[in-house]
């Protein structure tokens, strides 16, 4: 089993995105993604190596659910298009996040849409610290990797609460979202090396990820 195999299931599945279909092969699905979640255990024990906060997970926990949530979503297909899985998931926010599909395969983590909570915390951090932030966000290794932090369209126009618009981190205070991403082509998941690609993403992110995981725990 390999991910070119992950692959073709994923395209048959979406040429025949119906219960029928799944139950009639549901053993070839069970196979893949058996596969998915032993991959994610092999990456596990590689990362937590380089990184001493690294919390266990296991692919078994950390992957998704392929089918999607018709209830609030009614007009999506019954199934994904992709595997997912959060890895480092010592709560639901916050994890490294895993994507290997046919619309896309994509590396992440930080936050996204955080309770306001982590978002008030994230921001005390920020205006306590925010250099250290744009150090790291700036860094050319970083920017060449991730580019810009994630836009997802819901940052404030206005200051936020306790702030003002001529704070010196204003336009990251304004974040509700704060978040990167490496996409991935298909070809460099189908390369023998490909677990090794992971942990140089993995190793450029930590610095951020550090960031934000002191923030909401100091």
């Amino acid at each position: 089993m390999n991910f070119s195999e992950l692959f073709k299931f994923l395209s048959e599945l979406q040429k025949n995105n119906n219960k029928e279909w799944m139950d009639a092969n549901r053993k070839w699905y069970q196979q893949v993604r058996s596969f998915f979640i032993n991959w994610l255990d092999t990456l596990e024990e590689e990362l937590v190596k380089i990184d001493p906060d690294y919390f266990l997970t296991s692919g078994k926990k950390g992957i998704n659910r392929i089918n999607n949530n018709l209830l609030f979503h009614p007009n999506k297909p019954v199934y994904k298009d992709h595997f997912g899985a959060g890895l480092d998931q010592l709560s639901k926010q916050g994890d490294f996040y895993i994507e290997i599909g046919l619309s896309q395969c994509v590396l992440a983590g930080g936050y996204w849409r955080p309770d306001s909570k982590v978002l008030n915390s994230i921001r005390e951090a920020i205006d306590y610290n925010g250099e250290e932030l744009i150090k790291i966000i700036h860094k050319k290794s970083f920017k060449n990797t991730f580019g810009n932090l994630y836009d997802d369209g819901t940052s404030l126009t206005k200051a936020p609460k306790g702030y003002t618009m001529d704070h010196e981190y204003i336009n990251l205070l304004q974040k509700k979202t704060f978040a990167v991403a490496y996409e991935l082509q298909p070809e460099e998941v189908l390369q023998p090396d490909f677990i090794e690609k992971v942990i140089e993403v993995y190793k450029e992110m930590l610095p951020f990820r550090r960031y934000l995981r002191q923030a909401v725990t100091v």
